[in-house]
């Protein structure tokens, strides 16, 4: 795992590097229900007599882009931007998401292959479950972009386009550490901690970043988990699903805090896991409110924040990321090397898969509004 990065001085910083960060006729953009997933993957097409994906010019061919569900506001963003700039810059677009049903999202791809696709950009479901596409997607010449998911143990995918993930829980786990001054306060702080979906590759590098930082604190008895959840295995909520933390927390609470015990901080990786936590604390508890992080700045967590009840998110400006898978994908059609900035970090099984990493930047009631308001990111209406 990349080795941990400091953060320095946060917000002047953050907002700094927002602004040195890093688009003909389209397809009508779907859903498909998951209520009509294909069962299994088809057999793989006879081997063509010529690749698929031969380098086109700028401006011409289709690229495929497949997005895990429409249920989290973020992956409507990276769609809805991905869509705009590619069409933009001139290719036509098969967007889809796949309701978060791996088999929906296979035959959604397989669909992208036979219909001519020459690139394909994929948010995974699962990291793990599109192995056998995507040997389809080989064969027939087609370049694959792991897009802030990495895919995982297959050798068709040929780059990865993500935020710095360690750098995400590293920003988190150092915002708790300095809120509660850590380095010189005596404690002890009762914290919990919500991190994602176990198949979810990134997961594992958010809450590698956060407990580098934290667990020094944990060992000396200065931070305490009085739920005892600490491993990852314990602290993952699948398909960071908003319920399934808030139903988590409803327990710990019930365990270890309505005695009116004080919880100190709450480290969650996403906006989603927070818009849980805060749900159960606000059903269930009376003391004095934590430190929540969170990640994406949903709308409903800026407005959290607003109010005082979720301390920051990372942001990561989807418009950023869109507009560098783009210039990888014009690259690719070209016939050129996509442009990466790392080479050593991100193995999937295969080897190591050549990335481009955005930095991430966060927002507290400080600084959101020249992040998210005055670049356009949100209006001031979106967020009352």
């Amino acid at each position: 795992m990349k080795k941990k990065i400091l953060s320095g001085i946060l917000s002047a910083v953050m907002a700094a590097s927002l602004l040195a960060g890093c688009g003909q006729a389209a397809q009508t953009t779907t859903e498909t229900p998951a209520a009509e997933p294909a069962a299994t993957e088809a057999p793989a097409a006879e081997p063509a007599a010529e690749p698929a994906a031969e380098p086109a010019a700028a401006g011409g061919g289709k690229v495929g882009v497949a997005m895990p569900t429409k249920d989290l506001q973020r992956w409507n963003q990276d769609g809805a931007n991905m869509e705009e700039q590619l069409k933009a810059a001139g290719y036509e677009v098969d967007l889809q998401y796949a309701s978060n049903d791996i088999a929906t999202q296979v035959s959604q791809i397989e669909n992208m292959i036979s219909s001519g696709a020459q690139v394909l950009v994929i948010a995974s479901i699962d990291g793990d479950s599109l192995g056998t596409v995507l040997a389809q997607a080989k064969e027939a010449g087609i370049k694959v972009i792991a897009y802030d998911r990495l895919i995982m143990n297959s050798d068709a995918v040929s780059y990865y386009a993500t935020f710095d993930n360690y750098m995400v829980g590293t920003k988190q786990g150092e915002y708790i550490e300095q809120q509660l001054d850590l380095k010189n306060a005596a404690g002890p702080f009762n914290m919990e901690i919500f991190t994602g979906d176990p198949g979810d590759n990134n997961a594992r590098f958010f809450y590698g970043g956060a407990i580098d930082v934290l667990k020094p604190y944990i060992d000396e008895g200065k931070i305490v988990v009085k739920s005892g959840q600490v491993d990852f295995d314990k602290v993952a909520t699948a398909n960071w699903a908003t319920e399934n933390a808030q139903s988590r927390m409803d327990a710990i609470i019930s365990a270890n805090y309505a005695d009116g015990t004080k919880l100190d901080a709450v480290l969650c990786s996403n906006d989603s896991t927070a818009l849980g936590v805060t749900n159960s604390l606000e059903a269930n508890y009376t003391g004095e409110w934590p430190i929540i992080t969170g990640q994406d700045c949903d709308v409903a967590n800026v407005k959290n924040m607003i109010a005082g009840k979720q301390s920051m998110s990372i942001f990561k400006d989807t418009r950023t990321l869109a507009a560098k898978t783009v210039e990888m994908v014009d690259a690719i059609m070209k016939g050129t090397d996509a442009p990466v900035n790392d080479t050593k970090t991100y193995d999937n099984g295969t080897g190591i898969i050549p990335s481009y990493l955005c930095e991430p930047v966060f927002a507290d009631v400080n600084n959101y509004k020249e992040l998210l308001i005055d670049s356009g990111y949100y209006t001031e209406d979106q967020l009352k």
